[in-house]
C-alpha cells in the first residue's frame, strides 16, 4: 500500500486510499493532524517525542524541541536538541516516521512507499532534502507532489466534465503558493505556479509578538526578550491570539515572566493594519501566476483556499479584494492536501475505483548555465545566468540550447548548473557543473549544445555536446553534492537509533507536558491547582492501570481546557 502525506511547516497530515475513498489517519490521540514537532526528553538525549507531546513542550523546554523546521529545508543549517545536532531533513523524517507508523496501525500492514507533497515553489535543493527525509524514514518516495495539485484532486476538480480554470492559494505555516491550474478531459494541467517561501502563518505571529510586546513588555530589558524561554511563550501566546481573532474582534494574550503575569488585549482591527505588509506580499505572486499562465482574472472558475492561516479573516477579505469574489471553502483547508496526496497514492497503485487522471506539472524556478558575454570594449561579463528551461515550462521537459567558444585557442568549456531567476548566477542556487573538451579554434567557430531534461521528480540530466568532435558529457543532478551512500546510511542508523516512547503512550506524554507547561504559566490559585492536578495524574501512572490511567488523562485534560480552552491545532 502507498500512503499519500502532507509534509507541513505547522502540522502534518497522512491519508490512505481504501475502500474507494480517501481516508485520513488519526494519530494515537485520535487527531487527523499532527504537530510537526521534535523534542528530546532530556539534554543527553533521552526518550524522543514527536508531534502534540513535542509541541507542548516548546515553550517549556525550548531548547530541547524543535519546530518550523520545514523552513530550513534544502539548507544545511543544523538544529542543536541539547548534545545533539539534526539537518532539516533528519527532522522532518522522524516526523515522517511517526506517519508512517500510524498509518502502519491503522491498516494493519507494513508500508514502505509514499507520496509525499511540497510547496509548489520549493527548489531543486528543497525536493532534494524531502525525499532524503522520506528515505531515512524508510519510505520509498514514489513521488513529490506539489501541494496545490494534490490540493485541485481533493477539492474533486479532477471529475468537472466541462474545461475549467481555477487559482489555488495555498498559505500554510511557513510557506505561501500560488497555483493556476486548467482541467479539460481528465487532464489536471499546472499552468504555472509561484510563491514565497518565507511566508506564512508563523509570521503573522510575529506581528501579534511585536502588537503584545508594545503594550505589555515595555519593561522588559533586551536581556530577557532574547531569552529563548520567553520566545517560545511568547510564540505559543501568539498563536493562540491569532486564532482567536479568527472568531472574535479582540483576543487576550497573556504570558508569565519571572513570576509575573503579563497581559494584553489585541483587537482585530490593530492585528490587520500590522499585517498591511504582509498582506501587500500575498498579491505580488498572485499577479506573477496570473501573468505567466496567459490567464485573465475574470477566466477562474474558482479560486480555492489551502493551509491553516487561511482561516485569518483579515487573508479572506484580502483575498476577496483581490478578485472581487469569496472564495471557495467547500474543503477543510488544513486537511485538503493531505486527502489529495491520498487520492494521489491510490492512483499510483491503480484502484480500479479511480478513474485514470492525468497530472502535468510545472517547473517553478527556471534551471540554466552560467555562461559569459563579451561586452562592446571587448572586455567580458563572467556570471551570467543563461535559462535553458524557463519557469513554468510543463514537465517533463527537454530543451536545448547552443553556446560558443569566446577565445582563441579555447580547449575547455565549463558550465555551473543554476536554479532562479537572477541575471547574476551567483544569486541563483547552484546544483553542480560540468565540463567539456573543445577543438583549439578562433573565438566563436566551436559550438556546445547543452540539454536540459528534467522530469517530475525533480532529477535533472544535462547533456553538452560538441558537434565538431562528436565529444559528449552527461550530469545526472539527483542528490545533493557530496552525499556518500555510506554518510547517506550512517545518517540514517543513527536516526534509527534514538530512543523513542511506546506509542501508546503519547496520550499521557501530551497530557502531563500541557500540564507543566500550565503550571509555570499560571500563578497563586490557579498554579496551586494545575500543581495538584498534576501530582494525581502522576500517581495514577505510577500505578500502571490502562483504565484508570485513560480516565485520570481525561480528567486532567478537562481541567486544563476549564482553564486555558480546549488543545488547539
Amino acid at each position: 500500500m502507498i500512503i499519500g502525506i502532507d509534509l507541513g511547516t505547522t502540522n502534518s497530515a497522512v491519508g490512505v486510499w481504501m475502500d474507494g475513498r480517501a481516508v485520513l489517519v488519526p494519530n494515537p490521540l485520535g487527531h487527523m493532524l499532527t504537530p510537526s514537532a521534535v523534542s528530546l526528553e532530556d539534554e543527553s538525549g533521552g526518550a524522543l517525542m514527536v508531534g502534540l507531546p513535542a509541541r507542548e513542550r516548546r515553550s517549556t523546554h525550548p531548547t530541547l524541541t524543535a519546530t518550523a523546521f520545514k523552513r530550513l529545508m534544502g539548507t544545511e543549517r543544523r538544529t542543536l536538541l541539547g548534545k545533539r545536532e539534526f539537518l532539516p531533513e533528519e527532522l522532518s523524517a522522524l516526523v515522517l516516521r511517526r506517519l508512517k507508523e500510524d498509518a502502519e496501525a491503522f491498516v494493519g500492514e507494513p508500508i514502505t512507499e509514499a507520496v509525499i507533497t511540497v510547496p509548489a515553489y520549493f527548489n531543486d535543493k528543497q525536493r532534494k532534502a524531502t525525499r532524503r527525509a522520506g528515505e531515512l524514514a524508510g519510505l520509498r518516495v514514489e513521488r513529490l507532489l506539489n501541494e496545490p495539485t494534490a490540493a485541485a484532486l481533493a477539492y474533486g476538480l479532477h471529475d468537472s466534465g466541462d474545461e475549467t480554470r481555477f487559482l489555488v492559494f495555498d498559505l500554510g505555516g511557513g510557506t505561501f503558493d500560488v497555483s493556476i491550474l486548467e482541467i479539460f478531459e481528465g487532464v489536471v494541467e499546472v499552468r504555472a505556479s509561484t510563491g514565497d517561501n518565507r511566508l506564512g502563518g508563523e509570521d503573522f505571529n510575529e506581528l501579534m509578538v511585536e502588537l503584545f510586546l508594545e503594550r505589555a513588555g515595555k519593561d522588559w530589558s533586551r536581556g530577557d526578550r532574547g531569552d529563548p524561554l520567553l520566545t517560545e511563550r511568547l510564540r505559543v501566546a501568539a498563536e493562540r491570539a491569532r486564532r482567536a481573532l479568527s472568531e472574535a474582534p479582540t483576543a487576550a494574550m497573556s504570558v508569565t515572566w519571572r513570576d509575573q503575569a503579563h497581559a494584553a488585549e489585541i483587537t482585530a482591527e490593530a492585528f490587520e493594519a500590522r499585517a498591511a505588509p504582509l498582506l501587500a506580499r500575498l498579491r505580488d505572486p498572485v499577479l506573477r501566476a496570473l501573468r505567466d499562465s496567459h490567464v485573465k482574472a475574470d477566466d477562474l472558475a474558482e479560486i480555492v483556499l489551502v493551509g491553516g492561516a487561511t482561516r485569518m479573516p483579515i487573508v479572506r477579505r484580502a483575498v476577496t479584494r483581490m478578485f472581487g469574489r469569496f472564495p471557495s471553502n467547500a474543503v477543510n483547508p488544513d486537511e485538503a492536501v493531505a486527502i489529495g496526496a491520498a487520492i494521489q497514492a491510490g492512483l499510483k497503485s491503480r484502484d480500479e475505483a479511480l478513474r485514470e487522471i492525468v497530472l502535468t506539472d510545472v517547473c517553478p524556478y527556471s534551471l540554466g548555465v552560467e555562461t559569459a558575454e563579451r561586452l562592446p570594449n571587448g572586455q567580458f561579463n563572467e556570471g551570467v545566468f543563461s535559462p535553458v528551461i524557463e519557469r513554468n515550462t510543463v514537465i517533463p521537459a527537454s530543451r536545448v540550447k547552443s553556446y560558443f567558444t569566446l577565445r582563441d585557442g579555447q580547449r575547455q568549456v565549463r558550465f555551473g548548473i543554476y536554479q532562479g531567476e537572477s541575471r547574476n548566477a551567483k544569486e541563483n542556487i547552484r546544483l553542480g557543473g560540468i565540463e567539456v573538451p573543445v577543438p583549439p579554434a578562433p573565438a566563436g567557430e566551436v559550438g556546445v549544445d547543452v540539454r536540459f531534461t528534467y522530469d517530475v521528480n525533480g532529477l535533472l540530466e544535462v547533456d553538452a555536446h560538441v558537434p565538431a568532435t562528436g565529444e559528449h558529457r552527461q550530469l545526472v543532478i539527483a542528490d545533493e553534492e557530496g552525499a556518500s551512500a555510506v554518510d547517506f546510511e550512517k545518517r540514517r542508523a543513527e536516526l534509527a537509533a534514538l530512543k523513542r516512547h511506546p506509542r501508546e503512550d503519547d496520550a499521557n506524554r501530551a497530557a502531563l507536558a500541557r500540564a507543566l507547561r500550565c503550571f509555570e504559566d499560571f500563578l497563586g490559585a490557579k498554579r496551586q491547582f494545575v500543581g495538584q492536578a498534576t501530582a494525581q495524574f502522576e500517581a495514577v501512572l505510577d500505578g500502571q492501570d490502562p483504565r484508570e490511567v485513560e480516565r485520570a488523562r481525561e480528567q486532567l485534560i478537562a481541567t486544563l481546557d476549564e482553564l486555558e480552552g480546549e488543545t488547539w491545532l
